[in-house]
């Protein structure tokens, strides 16, 4: 898995004028698949979106600021409310088989390899 070319920390896409924050990943491959752990925090369930389009990997989130309406800030740190990441899936990488969960503000990604890109023993027969 490769990231895709992912603009700096607030800089402005060229098409929708957006300005999002990326995410931080730590990427753990084993034999049977790669787990990906993104930090979001801020950022619910139901704010939170993973799509797979081709060989990419998608991710984008909303951080729920949640201010009373009668209130004004006095310091407001946080600008950029979104994030935005995407990765290139290797073709020995099962995009089905994603699985998802979210944790403390963690995305915790597990990507299984296709049976035939895992390794496996061959039993040796005597002659």
């Amino acid at each position: 898995m490769t990231e895709k070319h992912t603009p700096t920390r607030r800089e402005a896409s060229d098409t929708s004028r957006e300005t999002w924050l990326v995410p931080q990943v730590d990427i753990h491959e084993d034999d049977s698949g790669l787990t990906l752990l993104a930090d979001l925090p801020g950022v619910p369930k139901d704010r939170l979106t993973l799509r797979v389009e081709g060989d990419a990997l998608h991710i984008e989130g909303e951080i729920a600021v949640d201010a009373p309406a009668d209130l004004s800030s006095v310091l407001a740190e946080v600008q950029v409310p979104r994030y935005r990441r995407s990765f290139t899936l290797s073709r020995e990488l099962d995009s089905a088989g994603i699985q998802a969960a979210l944790n403390d503000g963690v995305l915790h990604l597990r990507i299984p390899k296709l049976a035939d890109a895992q390794p496996r023993r061959i039993d040796i027969q005597v002659a």
